[in-house]
């Protein structure tokens, strides 16, 4: 999804609802009960690879960073929407129920162009999350050279998300 797009989507609701309503129909998204224990795990699991991050910093693997950030973004909003009843296997269908859910009660403009970067494939993250196969073939990309800085600030962004999310479940609860 291109910027763009996102921001159509951030400012038409009723764009949102007829994705979400096409989603629901080939089934990228589905309707489930709440699980607090899966909204938990995802947490830890972004809590994790934050921690992975911290750790992998220091040994210069920037590239590793990235996807770890990646994924501690991911998981978060897993849990986000898994606490409103969704469940996805599909980022667009991820960002339309995060629009829908969260956008102007909790999540800005900005934390979700953050998300949609993770998530899409561009220069400095070398990476597609689109399907496993896309994502798999970056894991094994020959490019190592990222800047340190931009590293640290996507760390410090995915950690902000990740706090983010925890605290408006916990405030759902």
């Amino acid at each position: 999804m291109d910027i763009k797009y996102l921001n159509k989507l951030l400012s038409d609701g009723a764009l949102v609802s007829e994705k979400i309503k096409q989603y629901l129909e080939d089934k990228s998204i589905k309707k489930s009960p709440v699980d607090k224990e899966e909204v938990k795990g995802h947490l830890m699991k972004a809590d994790h690879n934050l921690k992975f991050v911290r750790e992998v910093m220091g040994l210069g693997y920037f590239d590793w960073c990235i996807t770890g950030c990646y994924y501690s973004v991911y998981h978060a909003a897993l849990a986000l929407i898994i606490s409103k009843g969704y469940s996805s296997k599909n980022h667009d269908a991820t960002l339309c129920i995060l629009i829908k859910e969260y956008y102007r009660n909790c999540v800005s403009a900005e934390e979700l162009e953050l998300l949609n970067n993770f998530f899409l494939d561009n220069d400095e993250i070398v990476f597609y999350v689109q399907s496993k196969e896309k994502r798999e073939d970056t894991s094994y990309s020959t490019k190592i050279n990222f800047d340190k800085q931009v590293v640290n600030e996507f760390r410090i962004k995915a950690a902000l998300f990740v706090d983010k999310a925890k605290k408006v479940i916990e405030d759902m609860q």
